[in-house]
């Protein structure tokens, strides 16, 4: 009896850890590295949470933001209206973006419905050069 608690032990806290982490954001497009010809596409994609336009306070729900040359942002920490912070709160999981040429670094960041930053779990950073 022992050994099978110690194995559902086992299993409840594996399946703990796998929920944890099964919380993601990634580019679907551009490719880190890539160069691009302005505007470009940039695609966005979340795991283990549902994309909600803002407003919504759902559990496990929020949206995409897009920083330019900025990295992750603070869990909790507001994201600010600018021209560096683009917000997406209609639940848009794709955009055009107009840059002029250059290098930049282009960091995701998933936010609850108040534009609160879910943290560095849910930010991804890429790097683009705008020919």
């Amino acid at each position: 009896m022992q050994i099978l608690k110690r194995a559902m032990l086992a299993m409840a806290l594996c399946g703990a850890a796998f929920g944890a982490s099964a919380q993601s954001v990634s580019f679907i497009e551009p490719a880190d590295g890539a160069t691009v010809s302005s505007p470009f596409k940039v695609k966005f994609a979340v795991t283990g949470m549902d994309v909600k336009p803002a407003g919504d306070m759902s559990a496990n729900t929020g949206h995409h933001h897009l920083l330019i040359n900025g990295g992750s942002m603070k869990a909790g920490e507001s994201i600010p209206f600018d021209d560096t912070h683009m917000h997406f709160g209609k639940g848009q999981t794709e955009t055009e973006v107009k840059l002029p040429p250059g290098k930049y670094k282009l960091t995701m960041q998933f936010a609850n419905g108040a534009h609160q930053s879910y943290g560095e779990g849910l930010s991804k950073t890429i790097n683009v050069t705008v020919k």
